[in-house]
């Protein structure tokens, strides 16, 4: 039997499938992508390792003979995502920019409020309970009561959720004195919002991605995948994110468009036009995520269902309350496939609206004036489709075109670019790989995007 040789085995451990992905020459210019395993996810069977030993198997029977390596990294959705709560002054200031931390990091949002908590809040947050809080407030050296007494509100709740204090650096001493007093795990960074109209998400969302990677290994099924990765364990969407932010060093303004099987997620790195920051409303990260958790096409394939119009299901010739009453991970008819396309579709025409801001036309004592509200996408250049149905589906560039077709709705889309697709699905591993092996990161990011080529999905449905 035939023996192969990877540096690195990096694994995807996803809410639906659990991937494989093996690689090899990571110090030398040339790199190579040996190939890619999948497996349904195992996680429902209390056990993430049978999936992952089944999805190397499936590895090794596509590269004809047995694989080894030195190291596994990982990148993980299967936990479902760290359910978060975020505390500011002002919603448009300190808790917005909060928000866009969790997010990039890979967090799901259950809840975020603005000025002092509320005796019903804190019934909310109680019935939520919340794996991490996020707690801001403030820019440095400004207003302090507001972080004060919602620190000490939080000391009193029966959570055991660790909570980041990223607000006034005025004050952050004294509101870790407060939550450790209290017996709470805290951790302090830097302010997201230190001045006015800037925003500071960076030392957050770090934060945030190591607890993460300290909760992921409690999550059900997931008790021995510690004991098997030499290194960190990722967010999927913190490790998408690595990825494009890593591109855009490269190629420029771009957006990522990811379909999942619970969520459908979309990143964009961009600083949008010239023409429109001056219409800003109010400022934007260079480094943006929205998570959809209603829009993923296996999990959540009946939520995504009802947005379906019935000319658009008839058009597709899909009985989707019948497909979806049998659905497994993976499609296996023509007509499953064609199921799987129209829900791709609507996830994300629906995730990219969401996404996407707009040119608003407002009333005020001086008449009529325009505003920039929300992501500015106009620079995009570049919109990269990833995912296991955009990966896989053939239409999949097609898809994305037809979802951003300008429209009087969604004025602020990308106006001219280029769409690729991630043909060997692995973006979100070669962003957990970037950590360690940069070069290398870059070099098969540009291999599987073919960037300078021809671009398509690889069709394996």
């Amino acid at each position: 039997m035939r023996e192969f040789a990877a540096d690195v085995l990096v694994a995807e451990i996803g809410s639906t499938t659990t991937v494989v992905n093996a690689f090899a020459d990571l110090a030398s210019p040339h790199p190579v992508f040996l190939g890619q395993g999948m497996a349904p996810t195992s996680v429902p069977a209390g056990d993430v390792t049978i999936g992952l030993r089944e999805a190397t198997v499936d590895l090794e029977n596509k590269l004809g003979g047995r694989l080894h390596w030195q190291r596994m990294l990982a990148v993980s959705s299967a936990a479902g995502g760290l359910r978060m709560t975020v505390h500011g002054l002002a919603y448009e200031m300190t808790a917005r920019a909060a928000r866009e931390a969790a997010l990039g990091a890979g967090a799901i949002v259950r809840m975020v409020t603005a000025g002092e908590l509320t005796i019903e809040h804190l019934a909310r947050l109680e019935d939520i309970r919340p794996n991490i809080i996020l707690l801001a407030g403030g820019v440095d050296h400004g207003e302090t009561k507001t972080a004060l007494q919602n620190a000490a509100l939080l000391a009193k709740l029966p959570l055991d959720a660790p909570i980041i204090y990223a607000g006034n650096s005025a004050c952050r001493d004294e509101v870790a004195h407060i939550l450790r007093r209290a017996g709470k795990r805290v951790l302090t960074v830097e302010n997201v919002y230190p001045r006015i109209d800037e925003l500071n998400v960076l030392p957050a969302r770090r934060a945030i991605q190591q607890v993460f990677e300290e909760h992921i290994v409690h999550a059900p099924g997931m008790e021995k995948i510690r004991s098997l990765v030499q290194g960190t364990i990722m967010p999927t969407p913190g490790a998408v994110m690595q990825a494009a932010e890593l591109l855009y060093r490269h190629i420029g303004d771009l957006l990522v468009v990811d379909v999942g099987g619970a969520t459908t997620d979309v990143h964009s790195v961009t600083m949008g036009s010239e023409e429109l920051s001056r219409l800003a409303y109010s400022p934007e990260p260079l480094a943006k995520r929205t998570v959809e958790g209603d829009l993923g096409v296996y999990v959540n394939a009946e939520q995504v269902a009802l947005l379906v119009t019935p000319d658009e299901a008839k058009q597709s010739m899909v009985d989707l309350g019948a497909v979806i009453a049998s659905w497994g991970a993976f499609p296996k008819t023509p007509e499953e496939v064609r199921a799987l396309e129209l829900l791709t579709a609507k996830a994300v025409g629906t995730a990219l609206e969401r996404h996407a801001g707009c040119v608003k036309h407002l009333y005020g004592p001086g008449g009529k004036y325009v505003v920039a509200m929300g992501r500015d996408l106009t620079a995009v250049k570049w919109v990269i489709g990833t995912g296991g149905p955009l990966t896989r589906l053939a239409g999949a560039a097609d898809l994305l075109r037809l979802a951003l077709r300008p429209s009087a709705k969604q004025t602020m889309y990308p106006r001219e670019f280029r769409v690729v697709i991630d043909r060997h699905y692995n973006l979100a591993v070669l962003g957990v790989l970037s950590q360690e092996y940069k070069g290398a990161a870059e070099v098969l990011m540009e291999q599987s995007l073919n960037i300078g080529g021809e671009t398509g999905a690889v069709p394996n449905y």
